[in-house]
């Protein structure tokens, strides 16, 4: 997921350049490193996707810039000044691009990485952290550490209680939704199978961050086998015989339905092919990150709508308001439940 000998080729050009800092204390950041948290934060350099969108949420006024610009279109569901920062490139993720020296440039009181806290992302971040100077935090990125993460964060700059409030309704969403579903029995759940990909053909597999909230609610088709990301065949789905599928990508979802190939799977032959809402961000992956808790929501109507009364366009109002900072329109509403781009 990281080209480190680029980066740490970077590093090596960029090092002993950073500024000498004033730090005020130190935090633990979910790695369980001590990270030194500066007398004052006002600029944050997000290393990736899922640390943009949860530092947007909680405090848009300390985001840099974006790991890729953002479109017109996504920027109608956000605060239109911080949605237009400029793109930074990425320190990591899938093809980083973000230049050592154009960060030190950014000049961020904070890098802040939200994901894997293996020893390849501590093993980075001890090394920028090293020669740059800059505290550099990894936080935990599964959805089931949502909370801890909005707590953690709100320490490192100074937003304690405003992070508590999304920590508690992070809580709130899950033990709601888990508890509801808890009574259904493992083998008595909807089998799943979520489509990437034009031809639906890449799926998440047991385990992986992509399908994290789908093996909360239901048995995703492709978890007998552990790990991330994987192309599969259409045998292999005929095989799994999915009762829902769940796709992100609109060719696939408008497509389907008329395919052959896919004619006898149960869930097209029941109509139960959801394309899911993605605007501004995805609302199951892509990227993974605390956009997916309205999608728990959305998820939980889909496979128990008779557990779940609740009005979901009232939901999405009400989480668009507390984590984008904007109130959606009827239509915007709509347009965002369609999956539309």
């Amino acid at each position: 997921m990281i080209d480190r000998r680029a980066l740490l080729a970077g590093l090596s050009a960029a090092a002993l350049i950073g500024p000498r800092r004033a730090f005020a204390a130190t935090a633990k950041d979910a790695a369980g490193r001590a990270v030194p948290i500066p007398a004052k934060v006002a600029r944050v350099f997000p290393a990736g996707p899922p640390a943009a969108i949860l530092l947007y949420t909680l405090a848009p006024d300390l985001l840099i810039g974006w790991p890729r610009a953002n479109r017109v279109e996504e920027c109608a569901y956000m605060l239109p000044d911080i949605c237009a920062r400029p793109e930074v490139g990425r320190i990591t993720g899938r093809g980083n691009t973000a230049n050592l020296e154009t960060v030190l440039a950014a000049k961020p009181d904070l890098i802040l990485d939200v994901g894997s806290t293996s020893a390849t992302f501590v093993s980075l971040a001890e090394k920028v952290q090293e020669q740059t100077g800059i505290p550099y935090a990894l936080l935990d990125g599964r959805f089931a550490g949502i909370a801890g993460t909005y707590r953690t964060l709100g320490e490192l700059i100074g937003r304690t209680e405003d992070a508590e409030k999304l920590a508690r309704y992070a809580e709130d969403t899950l033990k709601t939704i888990l508890d509801r579903v808890a009574p259904v029995a493992a083998g008595d759940r909807p089998k799943v199978y979520y489509a990437r990909g034009p031809r639906g053909l890449s799926t998440g597999l047991g385990g992986s961050i992509n399908v994290e909230t789908i093996e909360m609610l239901g048995r995703n088709v492709a978890g007998e086998t552990q790990g991330g990301l994987a192309n599969v065949s259409i045998e292999q789905v005929l095989v799994w015989n999915p009762d829902v599928i769940v796709t992100i990508d609109q060719e696939f979802a408008a497509n389907v339905r008329s395919d052959a190939a896919w004619a006898s799977v149960k869930a097209v032959r029941d109509n139960r092919v959801h394309l899911s809402p993605k605007m501004p961000f995805g609302w199951v992956d892509f990227p993974p990150s605390v956009n997916r808790l309205i999608g728990l929501w959305w998820l939980a109507k889909l496979l128990y709508p008779e557990r779940f009364p609740e009005d979901l366009r009232t939901l999405t109002a009400d989480f668009y308001s507390r984590f984008y900072h904007v109130t959606p329109t009827a239509a915007q509403i709509d347009h965002v439940l369609a999956g539309r781009d």
